[in-house]
């Protein structure tokens, strides 16, 4: 059934991949990290709608990191906080998966390794990793994208693993995504320059598709989403009263190319492991 329903949508819903106790673990420690960096951390902000032009150091230099990264709307003009501490944060990322060993148990769990093989995977790395806090009130949007256009690779080979720690629903942000959309070109590549900082480099000037062309996935806390790295996918901002709290993994081929201009790199003492390493000794 997995293997069917990913080949055809290009996406799968796994619900009850976590358990209650596993998901208030990640809760709690994603809330321990923000609250430790959200008040004197630098002040550097995530947002889809301007990716290319907030690209700053702290966000480029995150591949073997964990660092914070704040909600658009939780700043105010002199860069101060206008929330509290606790709701201020977007996202953490872009390596707890090898740097934490409560999201590490999750993310090298072997049932991840076997849902991963269920969908294709021959060998996959875990590459990136991020927990998602989509903000009551100010939980920015997620504007349409595919995920090959972050993460890079000849061939083509990210494939996401998004995790709702928190009921996701119509009103507080849950994924939206094509049916069968993977079948689609790339439409663009996210690239660091070669004198710094970041663009788009256009692929296929196809455009990505409307909401109205999308189906809503909505989620309980627990489910497991699989996504093919060229299926359109996005999320509303969250206006409701309620978080939507996610923890996402993306993982490569082994054998693909991951070309050195992908925004996201490491330094060598932190190198990409194989999910079927388990998790690293930390």
């Amino acid at each position: 059934m997995i293997a069917g329903d990913y080949a055809r949508d290009g996406f799968v819903v796994v619900p009850d991949f976590l358990p209650p106790g596993a998901c208030a673990a990640l809760i709690e420690r994603a809330e321990q990290i923000a609250g430790e960096q959200a008040p004197s951390g630098p002040r550097s902000v995530f947002s889809t709608a301007e990716q290319a032009r907030r690209s700053d150091e702290w966000f480029l230099e995150s591949g073997d990191q964990v660092r914070s990264f704040f909600e658009t709307e939780a700043l105010a003009e002199d860069g101060s906080l206008a929330v509290e501490p606790g709701r201020a944060i977007n996202k953490i990322g872009h390596a707890l998966h090898d740097l934490d060993p409560v999201f590490a148990a999750v993310s090298y769990d072997p049932r991840m390794l076997a849902i991963a093989t269920a969908v294709g995977m021959q060998e996959p790395l875990a590459v990136q990793s991020m927990a998602i806090f989509k903000q009551p009130g100010i939980g920015g949007e997620v504007g349409c994208h595919q995920d090959a256009t972050f993460l890079y690779t000849e061939p083509l080979t990210v494939t996401g693993f998004w995790i709702a720690l928190e009921d996701a629903t119509l009103d507080n942000g849950c994924l939206w995504a094509l049916p069968g959309g993977h079948r689609e070109p790339l439409r663009k590549r996210f690239a660091r320059k070669a004198g710094g900082g970041t663009e788009f480099q256009l692929l296929d000037a196809t455009p990505l598709p409307g909401q109205a062309q999308m189906v809503p996935l909505p989620v309980a806390a627990g489910t497991l989403v699989v996504l093919h790295g060229l299926l359109p996918h996005y999320s509303g901002a969250n206006r409701s009263p309620r978080r939507r709290l996610a923890y996402s993994l993306h993982c490569i081929e082994a054998a693909a190319l991951y070309p050195a201009w992908n925004w996201l790199r490491r330094g060598p003492a932190l190198p990409l492991r194989r999910l079927a390493d388990g998790p690293p000794g930390l």
